[in-house]
């Protein structure tokens, strides 16, 4: 459990860094260098698709030399980078870069660190193991988002978005200082023969096969958050009202995902994830046709149940039917999916946005959720075989 808290302690500091300028990225696109909505959808949906490429192979270097920790701080290393790369940056161009080395780290660390947590865990409370590490994790992102927004009231105009960028380098730091004591748990594998990933691929689960086409089909309508900050300006909330709403979201996500994850051990994961995906489906519906602020606070709060009842879950869920020998290659592939779709997302979501509004971008993220749910609720078996058993 240390181990687990420790994880978790690495991704609070390094989700707080990120989480400072994260809501800041579309503002300043938009606001300071003069971006268009279509703009910013195909800087996020390039930064993480050029990414997604490397989480599989992330998650395959993982399994086969069974070391997660030094691949994992390499990937926390780049959360520095991306700040250093924020500061340099006087164009839409530069921030792209410096969201590509942004995803490119995310890439690299997701699976390893996943890994870790699954086996630092006991297999009967691997939900409750992920649901810890989650409500870390968006807690760093909430006391993050908090920072910003006291320093937006300290400073005004471009001044605020530079100091942001170069405060949010000291949670980075701390970070990496943290991650030396995280313990390797150097289980081997059990098989000493050649790591045959396609073999592997073939006699995948069937629930697991499902659920990875329902994870695509999701994200073909999971634009980037970014486009729920712009639709939070467009309805007539300033900046610092945004970073708060935001704040909202990683909060509400934080309290709940423990209680999430451990509801998951106990009534098993298709009914959390299945009620995970509705939930989104009336978050989008709101961002879609909010008829004022109110609306859209109770959408950004929902948005947060919504994050703690599958982010967590969705790995543990991955992790205990996926072939002992390629956990680490499925959970990598699991984010590869969804980095792949998003790139067609972003670029559906801001052309629909500037084709039609916003109520044209968000209906269409529901209405693809709606299908994943009924996919899953239909196909997906109540109590899938487990393997992960070590």
């Amino acid at each position: 459990m240390l181990n687990i808290i420790l994880i978790g302690l690495v991704s609070f500091f390094a989700d707080m860094s990120t989480e400072m300028v994260y809501p800041m990225i579309p503002l300043y696109l938009t606001s300071v260098l003069g971006a268009t909505p279509a703009l910013v959808g195909v800087i996020e949906g390039i930064a993480e698709s050029l990414a997604s490429i490397l989480r599989v192979f992330s998650g395959y270097v993982t399994d086969k030399y069974r070391k997660k920790k030094p691949i994992a701080f390499l990937g926390y290393s780049t959360v520095l980078i991306y700040k250093v790369a924020l500061l340099l940056a006087h164009s839409w161009a530069g921030i792209l870069f410096a969201r590509v080395i942004d995803r490119f780290g995310k890439g690299i660390r997701t699976a390893p660190r996943d890994v870790l947590v699954s086996e630092s865990s006991d297999p009967k409370t691997l939900g409750h193991s992920f649901g810890i590490h989650k409500a870390l994790d968006m807690g760093g992102s909430a006391v993050g988002i908090l920072a910003a927004f006291f320093i937006m009231k300290t400073w005004t105009g471009v001044t605020v978005y530079r100091n942001l960028f170069l405060i949010s380098t000291i949670p980075a730091v701390v970070a990496l200082v943290m991650f030396f004591f995280i313990k390797e748990t150097n289980k081997p594998r059990e098989s000493k023969a050649p790591l045959n990933v396609f073999k592997g691929l073939k006699t995948l689960n069937p629930d697991l096969k499902l659920y990875l086409t329902v994870v695509f089909l999701f994200n073909l309508g999971n634009s980037s958050n970014s486009f729920l900050l712009l639709r939070a300006g467009n309805i007539g909330f300033d900046a610092a009202s945004v970073v708060l709403l935001y704040f909202l979201y990683n909060l509400v996500s934080s309290l709940l995902s423990i209680p999430a994850g451990k509801l998951s051990d106990r009534i098993g994961r298709k009914r959390v994830l299945v009620t995970g995906y509705i939930v989104y489906a009336i978050v989008y519906a709101g961002f879609a046709w909010a008829p004022g602020k109110g609306v859209l606070i109770g959408a950004f709060a929902l948005y947060g149940l919504y994050t703690a009842m599958i982010a967590g879950v969705e790995r543990a869920f991955i992790a205990e039917i996926a072939p002992k020998e390629l956990k680490g290659t499925m959970l990598g592939l699991h984010s590869t999916i969804v980095g792949i779709a998003l790139l067609p997302a972003s670029l559906i979501a801001g052309e629909l946005w500037s084709a039609f509004g916003p109520a044209a971008t968000f209906s269409t993220g529901s209405g693809l959720a709606l299908v994943a749910a009924l996919m899953l609720a239909i196909g997906l078996n109540k109590k899938p075989e487990r393997n992960m058993l070590q």
